[in-house]
């Protein structure tokens, strides 16, 4: 069981026996969704575990349980999904949406033929970026884990992963069978590439890369979700 209905917040927080407030979750809690104390709220580990707790009265608003803990089993297969590196805030975009559909791991990656690349001191900063990006979303989807995002790396290093294919419009229907997908760059596959993994086809049309890794989100989780059959 999940942290239920649409209403009201979800936090994220370090230890649940004893859980205290990041300050900016307790701004946000405060300040922008203006509960007082006693009020309720759940709290999550990000790694399965949950419980209700209330707004504490004392002046740091320390959060009470009063609910019993309650653990989330992980989905299988884990969801992976690699998107190559794409411009301006789409990346963010795409953790964004990934993480509200409930992908397990999502990963950047150069390709041959990628248009952005990340030197090493902007590449901490926009994997720190991207990770607060997904703490934010899972809070607003109400997730009990937080997907893992990855350090950037190349091509090769994802496709010798097990069970990692690509994406691409010559491609078969997608199935669990390849839990990790890959979204190309703006500028398509390299030859080198498209001979190293396989592909499944998300769409009859030719997709944006952004719409191409949330497109792959979608129809993995709902595989996975057993919302939707395989083909």
């Amino acid at each position: 069981m999940k942290p239920g209905g649409s209403d009201g917040p979800h936090v994220f927080v370090e230890d649940l026996e004893r859980p205290e407030l990041r300050d900016e979750d307790y701004h946000h809690l405060t300040k922008s969704l203006r509960l007082r104390p006693g009020d309720p709220f759940t709290a999550s580990d990000g790694a399965g575990s949950w419980r209700v707790c209330r707004l504490g009265s004392g002046p740091e608003g320390e959060p009470e349980p009063i609910g019993e803990v309650v653990f989330v089993e992980t989905p299988q297969p884990p969801l992976t999904i690699g998107f190559a590196l794409i411009k301006g805030g789409r990346p963010e975009l795409v953790v964004q949406k990934l993480t509200e559909l409930g992908v397990d791991a999502i990963v950047p990656f150069t390709a041959e033929h990628s248009v952005v690349r990340w030197e090493a001191d902007r590449a901490t900063r926009h994997t720190e970026r991207l990770r607060r990006v997904a703490r934010e979303a899972a809070m607003q989807s109400r997730q009990v884990r937080l997907p893992e995002i990855g350090e950037p790396t190349d091509f090769a290093t994802l496709a010798a992963h097990p069970g990692t294919i690509r994406a691409d419009i010559t491609g078969t229907p997608p199935s669990l069978t390849h839990p990790t997908v890959l979204i190309g760059p703006e500028g398509g596959w390299s030859e080198t590439e498209r001979h190293q993994l396989g592909a499944i086809r998300l769409s009859s049309s030719v997709l944006r890369s952004e719409t191409a890794a949330i497109g792959a989100a979608a129809l993995l989780t709902a595989l996975r979700d057993g919302l939707m059959s395989a083909y």
